[in-house]
């Protein structure tokens, strides 16, 4: 079979459509460090009123704006609640840690999900010998948990939970777009929600670059100082927000098209033999565990030889993420190679 050329490594790796950089070369500029930036400040507004909130800060990544809001609701010493699989414990370099001085209370659950009990039984009590717990952090999508989506009556329950014990209550939306559209939500019903939710622009909506903060007008003010101070200030950063705005615009339906390409390929892998289990699929992302005899290592190895570009996810774990950049041609030849890899 001919080389594929077929990225699934992440929706990371997306390209600007010529229209997004269409907007991109028109987009008027100014100072952002100043609050001058017209394409940033006009990104920022649309966001804040997507949702429902009252600002938003535009940050270079996911990373950067879930790193900001710990910083904005903890003090060293301070706990942090969230999954053990969850994206701000596992793949922000020990952020917590080292931005925040908070130490992590870790959760178990079904796909990188807990319950709103779950918290509320490990909130630490008034007492000089614990950390003192404020924060409780939430993934949707679960990244780990293979594009699991949260369902929003436990969602109402923790911030129920939230309320009751003086907790803030942030959201990594990092994918929070492909659960909307695969459980028919909206933005505002989050903004209600949350004390902060983090939004990417640059994996399946398609921007090159950025993510966004969204909070009280009280929490942005302290969000730009710790921005300033983590070296975050961008000057004419609306060449790379005219692209995050056009992805907000544009390409928020089309997400639909890359969760029938995960469920093309879902059920083309569940039948094949080298395949132990596939977890759910519910959106963009494919988690699939191989059966002893593959090494996730020598099964990606594989897929190269036909031009496919996968990651691991730990021993006999392999994801796949579909995303704009995919065409269906594509996606087709993939399960014909998967049918026939052995």
């Amino acid at each position: 079979m001919d080389n594929l050329n077929l990225d699934l490594r992440s929706d990371t790796v997306t390209k600007p459509t010529s229209q997004m950089m269409e907007a991109v070369i028109n987009a008027p500029l100014g100072d952002d460090v100043f609050g001058e930036d017209p394409s940033v400040n006009a990104l920022q507004e649309y966001a804040a009123n997507l949702f429902g909130m009252e600002e938003a800060l535009f940050c270079s990544s996911g990373t950067q704006t879930n790193q900001i809001a710990i910083k904005v609701h903890t003090q060293p010493a301070d706990e942090v609640i969230c999954h053990e699989l969850a994206h701000v414990y596992l793949y922000e370099g020990g952020g917590i840690a080292y931005n925040s001085g908070a130490s992590v209370r870790l959760l178990t659950g079904n796909r990188g999900m807990f319950t709103a009990q779950q918290v509320k039984e490990n909130i630490n009590k008034e007492d000089v010998h614990f950390p003192s717990t404020k924060l409780v952090c939430v993934e949707n999508t679960m990244n780990k948990g293979g594009g699991a989506c949260w369902d929003w009556q436990e969602l109402l329950k923790i911030k129920e939970v939230c309320t009751n014990n003086n907790l803030a209550f942030h959201l990594d939306g990092a994918r929070l777009f492909n659960a909307l559209i695969a459980k028919n939500e909206n933005p505002m019903q989050y903004g209600q929600l949350f004390d902060t939710i983090s939004i990417c622009l640059s994996k399946g909506l398609g921007a090159p670059v950025g993510s966004l903060l969204l909070g009280s007008k009280q929490t942005i003010h302290k969000a730009k100082r710790i921005r300033k101070i983590m070296g975050g200030g961008m000057r004419q950063a609306g060449i790379l927000a005219a692209a995050g705005l056009f992805a907000l615009q544009n390409n928020v339906d089309r997400l639909i098209e890359d969760h029938k390409k995960a469920s093309y390929i879902e059920s083309i892998l569940k039948t094949q033999p080298y395949v132990e289990y596939v977890l759910p699929v519910e959106t963009n992302l494919l988690v699939f565990k191989l059966i002893d005899d593959y090494s996730s290592e020598h099964f990606i190895q594989l897929l190269l030889k036909h031009g496919i570009k996968a990651v691991g996810m730990g021993k006999n774990l392999v994801r796949f993420v579909f995303h704009l950049n995919q065409t269906d041609a594509q996606v087709e030849a993939l399960g014909i190679v998967l049918s026939n890899l052995h």
